[in-house]
Order: structure tokens, then C-alpha cells, then sequence
């Protein structure tokens, strides 16, 4: 058994499409119409292109503006991503705007940051340090 797709929920599509493409760096895998505004939509790490899939699913759902509020509200992220380098990374996000939540930190096995990204949620980014 392996991990397809996962989902973050976002605010606005297109909105979303624009922050995790072009400030975060993934690529387009599926966009697909289902009908009216919403589209089936996916993104993919550009270092691992038949990996798992990112949909960036629409926060349509009256259940799921509470639960995201509650998450920011609370601090806690919605998803991680692992990069190699997380001072160059938190470095490159800040220089495109990108406002941090938590700045690079140690914790435990794994250095961090938090960040929101502009739909809706934290995201916290993680580098394995193995200490």
C-alpha cells in the first residue's frame, strides 16, 4: 500500500495554484474541470514527479473553515514538507514575501519552520538533522 494523493484544503484554486507553483516550486500533475468552479487539482514535487500527489482541494465544506481556523488559531500545521536545507529555504520564502509563523528552529530530530500559505493554513517545512 502507498500514499497517492493527500490534500490540503484552500480558500481559492487559483489563488492556490499561483502560491504552491510558483513560490513553493511544485508542478502542475492534474487539472481537471469537474464542472462549475472547481477542478481536480494537483501538484507534485518537481524532484520526485510520480510521487505523491498534492491536491489542492477546494475548503468548500461548512466543516472546514472552523477546522482550519481552529489549526491557525492553535498554531498547528495543516501538512509538512521535507526540503534539504531549511536556512536556504526559510531564506528564499522570506525574499518572495512569504510570512513565517515560526522561524528556523531545532526540534528534536528535525530543524523547522512554519509558514502561512496565504489559502488558509500553515505549512511547516522540515529538514532532517538526525541529532
Amino acid at each position: 500500500m502507498r500514499i497517492y494523493v493527500t490534500s490540503v484544503l484552500v480558500d481559492d484554486q487559483s489563488k492556490a495554484l499561483d502560491f504552491y507553483t510558483r513560490i513553493l516550486g511544485f508542478t502542475v500533475k492534474h487539472d481537471i474541470p469537474l464542472g462549475g468552479e472547481h477542478r481536480w487539482l494537483t501538484v507534485v514535487s518537481p524532484e520526485n514527479p510520480e510521487g505523491t500527489e498534492l491536491l489542492l482541494e477546494p475548503s468548500e465544506h461548512p466543516a472546514a473553515k472552523p477546522f482550519k481556523d481552529a489549526l491557525v488559531a492553535d498554531g498547528i500545521p495543516a501538512t509538512s514538507f521535507q526540503v534539504d536545507d531549511i536556512d536556504a529555504e526559510y531564506r528564499r520564502l522570506r525574499d518572495l514575501g512569504v510570512s513565517f509563523t515560526v522561524e528556523p528552529m531545532d526540534a528534536g530530530p528535525v530543524r523547522m519552520v512554519v509558514f502561512d500559505d496565504t489559502c488558509g493554513n500553515l505549512i511547516q517545512l522540515i529538514q532532517m538533522t538526525g541529532k
